[in-house]
C-alpha cells in the first residue's frame, strides 16, 4: 500500500515536472511575448522574465524590441535631370507594438526592406544630382516619411533614414572635376585681382603721403637697403637719389643735340650726261707758248 502510494506521488511528481518544462518560458529584456492560444491573439503581451504557457494550447512568439539597423541594396535610377546613379541607404526601424507585427504582416523585416528598396528608388526619381550630392537631409527626410507611412500600421517605427552613398559615372565624375576646377581658377583669378586692385590704392595712397614728406622717402629707401642685406649679404645696393634723376633727365633735354647731316640733293631729271659722240660747244682753253730752255 505504502509502495503503491510512493509510486503514484514519484508518477504525479515526473508528470508536473514535464508538464512545467513544457509550459515554462523564458523573456528576455530586450523582447515581448505574444501568445496565441488556439490560434486567437491573447491581448496581454507577455513581459520579460518567466512566464508560463499552455502546452499544446498556447504558442508564443517573441518580438525583439530593440534598434535593427538594416542596409538598403544599392539601386540604379535616373534623376530629374537625366544623370545615371546608383544610390544605397541605411534604415533604422524598432518594434513598438509586439502584437501588430505578428498578425498584421507575416515578415516585417522583409516587407520594411521592400518598402525602403522601392521608397528609394522614387526619391532618386524625383530629385536632381546636385540634390543627392548636397542636399542629402532634406531627402533623408523625405524618404523617412515614404517609409514611415505603412510600417506604422505593422507595429514598426522608422528612426532615421541615410543615404550612403552615391555612386557616378566616370564621364560624370570627370565632368565634374573639370567643373570645379573652373570655378576654382575663376575664385582664384577674381581674388588676385582683387588683391591687385587693393594695393593699388594703399600704394597710391601711400606715394601721397611721401609726396608731403620727401624725408619719408628716403626713410624707406633706407629701409629697403636694409631688409636686401639681411638677405644677400654679398650684394651691394648704392642707392641712387630720385632728385639727380631728375636733374639729368632735365639736363638732357635742355642740351643740344648735334648737327643732322646734310642730305644728298636729288638728281635733276632735266639734266642728261653728255654723249661722247657730239662735239663740245665750249671754247677750249688757250694753250701757252713753248719757252726752250
Amino acid at each position: 500500500m505504502v509502495q503503491d502510494l510512493l509510486i503514484a506521488v514519484v508518477a504525479a511528481a515526473a508528470v508536473g515536472a514535464l508538464y512545467l518544462a513544457a509550459a515554462a518560458r523564458v523573456v528576455r529584456q530586450y523582447e515581448r511575448g505574444v501568445v496565441l492560444r488556439l490560434g486567437r491573439l491573447r491581448d496581454e503581451v507577455r513581459p520579460p522574465g518567466f512566464t508560463m504557457v499552455l502546452p499544446g494550447v498556447d504558442r508564443l512568439r517573441k518580438v525583439n524590441m530593440q534598434i535593427v539597423t538594416m542596409p538598403v541594396p544599392a539601386q540604379d535610377g535616373i534623376t530629374r535631370d537625366n544623370v545615371t546613379v546608383r544610390v544605397d541607404a541605411v534604415i533604422y526601424f524598432k518594434v513598438v507594438d509586439p502584437a501588430s507585427a505578428v498578425v498584421e504582416v507575416e515578415d516585417y523585416r522583409f516587407a520594411v526592406s521592400q518598402m525602403a528598396q522601392t521608397s528609394l528608388r522614387s526619391i532618386i526619381g524625383k530629385s536632381d544630382l546636385d540634390d543627392l550630392l548636397s542636399n542629402r537631409e532634406k531627402l533623408n527626410q523625405g524618404l523617412e516619411l515614404m517609409i514611415d507611412s505603412p510600417a506604422v500600421g505593422w507595429g514598426v517605427q522608422i528612426d532615421r533614414v541615410e543615404i550612403k552613398d552615391v555612386s557616378l559615372p566616370e564621364t560624370m565624375k570627370r565632368s565634374m572635376a573639370r567643373q570645379a576646377e573652373a570655378d576654382r581658377e575663376r575664385r582664384a583669378r577674381v581674388i588676385n585681382a582683387d588683391a591687385e586692385l587693393q594695393a593699388s590704392k594703399k600704394l597710391a595712397e601711400a606715394a601721397s603721403e611721401m609726396s608731403a614728406q620727401p624725408a619719408a622717402l628716403q626713410l624707406r629707401l633706407l629701409q629697403t637697403v636694409v631688409a636686401v642685406a639681411a638677405e644677400k649679404n654679398s650684394t651691394l645696393v648704392l642707392p641712387f637719389p630720385v632728385e639727380l634723376l631728375r636733374f639729368l633727365e632735365r639736363a638732357q633735354q635742355g642740351q643740344p643735340g648735334p648737327p643732322a647731316p646734310e642730305s644728298p640733293q636729288p638728281p635733276d631729271p632735266a639734266a642728261r650726261p653728255p654723249d661722247p659722240r657730239t662735239p663740245d660747244a665750249r671754247p677750249a682753253a688757250p694753250s701757252k707758248p713753248y719757252a726752250p730752255h
